[in-house]
């Protein structure tokens, strides 16, 4: 399994993914954070099907911070189950990787 992350977050306001993400950095949970602003996200809640605009917060962490970030963005955000997924990253620019590991 890699030790590098990509870290998916999806949130209901410019407000919370600043704020989550600014939270991540600042505590080095992540080496930095991007905002995807105003998608259209259809889901099922409650047995029905919704529609609502998020926004898409990613950031670029490490193996070790996944339980901290999983309470921390759990304790902050606003959804009852909030979408928070990793994935692997196998490959990069070698200097790049570095940075990750010296800031997250």
């Amino acid at each position: 399994m890699s030790n590098y992350k990509l870290l998916y977050i999806t949130c209901g306001s410019k407000l919370e993914a600043n704020k989550i993400g600014k939270f991540l950095v600042k505590n080095k949970l992540a080496a930095c954070t991007n905002i995807i602003p105003n998608i259209q996200s259809i889901f099922k809640w409650n047995n029905k099907v919704k529609s609502s605009k998020e926004y898409i917060l990613i950031g670029k962490t490490q193996k070790k911070n996944i339980k901290k970030i999983i309470k921390s963005v759990k304790s902050q955000h606003s959804y009852d189950c909030p979408c928070i997924l990793f994935f692997n990253i196998d490959s990069g620019s070698n200097t790049f990787l570095k940075w990750i590991s010296k800031n997250s």
